[in-house]
């Protein structure tokens, strides 16, 4: 069964599953490995980044008819900074804590490729509702996979989930998962575990399994999916036979 296009739920299920930007398109790998130290940065960048993502995504929207062309992506960019200030402000004001901790990285957001590829491709072409949805999809997506990695670091390099101590008392942490190494180790772990996933469900599909639709092999990114979509050319010779 597929879902109809820029609907809500397709918009929602695109982001956080289809086109997971941490997962599938590695795209913000910036903020994902420096702030992921922990899972409340994680989470807290994550929600930042999607409340920015889904107020431009709404305002461009609104503007696409109006801004031209040539000078598009200034435009774009005007506008996320707009919204990166005033929640920048906010955090400053309200959650100190997490604003010092996320640092630099709350007004690099204004350049984060999730934001502007969303502003290029999709927001500027479709309409606010489903544009809205499009900036909370992708935003949950991005949450997700910062507040997963946060999870895996913080756990294994200081025992601990959201602060709280949940390993033994002679558990010895592995100091390096809460360094710039342990990122890279946590998201590729994180990443073939993905595709792992993937590849037994589309080895289940050639032994007469229902795991995915032929409509959505074709966009998978899997070798072994898409290897079997190929099918052999005829020829002439063999049409007449």
């Amino acid at each position: 069964m597929t879902m109809k296009e820029n609907t809500p739920i397709e918009r929602l299920y695109n982001g956080i599953i289809k086109e997971n930007p941490t997962f599938v398109l590695l795209l913000g790998m910036c903020p994902t490995l420096a702030v992921t130290t922990s899972a409340v940065n994680g989470l807290g960048m994550g929600l930042t980044t999607m409340v920015i993502l889904t107020m431009s995504n709404l305002m461009i929207s609104l503007l696409r008819k109006v801004i031209p062309d040539g000078v598009r992506m200034p435009a774009y960019i005007v506008i996320v900074a707009s919204f990166v200030t005033i929640v920048q402000f906010l955090l400053q004001g309200f959650i100190p804590s997490l604003y010092s901790a996320l640092g630099i990285y709350i007004p690099l957001i204004v350049v984060n490729c999730i934001i502007l590829g969303r502003a290029e491709a999709y927001a500027s072409k479709n309409k606010v509702i489903a544009s809205i949805f499009d900036g909370i999809g992708m935003g949950l997506g991005f949450t997700l996979g910062l507040t997963c990695i946060g999870i895996v670091r913080e756990l294994l390099g200081a025992g601990k989930i959201f602060g709280i101590s949940v390993m033994p008392s002679f558990y010895t942490p592995i100091t390096i998962f809460i360094l710039a190494p342990g990122a890279f180790f946590v998201l590729a772990f994180l990443i073939a575990f993905q595709n792992k996933f993937k590849i037994g469900s589309a080895r289940k599909n050639q032994d007469g399994s229902t795991a995915c639709s032929r409509t959505s092999c074709m966009n998978c990114g899997n070798r072994i999916c898409s290897g079997r979509m190929a099918e052999p050319k005829t020829t002439g010779k063999e049409e007449k036979a």
